[in-house]
């Protein structure tokens, strides 16, 4: 939003989930259609490059792995984060009572994985913001061009920010602290040099 003037960011005409549903519904936008809605403002995805797919692959083979029944691991699904907003992360867990709704999309999520290339100061700022302002409990981004997972914990719901944060890089293990048993060696994410 840095880049959109203050005249024509004040004629921004926003939209909630249930207008977002209806257009879906109405044909206005296709159920194949790359974008998600993020405090109001319909953004398109970028589209996925072969690391990209690669790490939303393995990370979803590890977490589905090592979860007991008791969670789900959603892969690009929607999550309903109040009424403005509907991302829709490359990677989440969550609750299997959260995900159990054949009418709704789960309002929460015990972590959170965007995998970003391009998409990183997105990711960093307007995602990070929106996660811990749902009180999502840990975010990771998993950074192609450093090759490292950037790990936020602990959400400020009122600030929209989180107090914690860590970078993991190749060689080290991650273990999520929200999930238990989730457990990633980083370097098996990312291409040797």
């Amino acid at each position: 939003m840095a880049s959109v003037s203050p005249d024509v960011h004040e004629r921004l005409r926003r939209i909630r989930v249930n207008e977002y549903h209806r257009m879906i519904e109405a044909g206005i936008l296709g159920e194949d259609e790359r974008v998600q809605l993020i405090d109001g403002l319909l953004f398109a995805m970028t589209p996925q490059g072969r690391p990209h797919a690669f790490v939303i692959q393995e990370l979803n083979r590890l977490l589905v792995r090592a979860l007991p029944d008791q969670f789900k691991v959603l892969t690009q699904l929607p999550l309903t984060l109040g009424d403005d907003s509907e991302p829709e992360p490359d990677l989440a867990v969550v609750k299997l009572q959260d995900a159990a709704s054949r009418t709704e999309h789960p309002t929460t999520a015990l972590l959170v994985i965007e995998v970003a290339g391009e998409s990183l100061r997105f990711d960093r700022r307007s995602k990070a913001a929106l996660y811990a302002r749902a009180g999502i409990p840990e975010y990771w981004i998993v950074n192609l061009s450093e090759a490292a997972i950037e790990v936020s914990r602990s959400p400020d719901r009122t600030s929209g920010e989180y107090r914690t944060s860590l970078v993991c890089r190749r060689g080290e293990i991650l273990t999520a602290a929200a999930v238990p048993g989730i457990r990633v060696d980083v370097g098996s994410l990312f291409p040797e040099r």
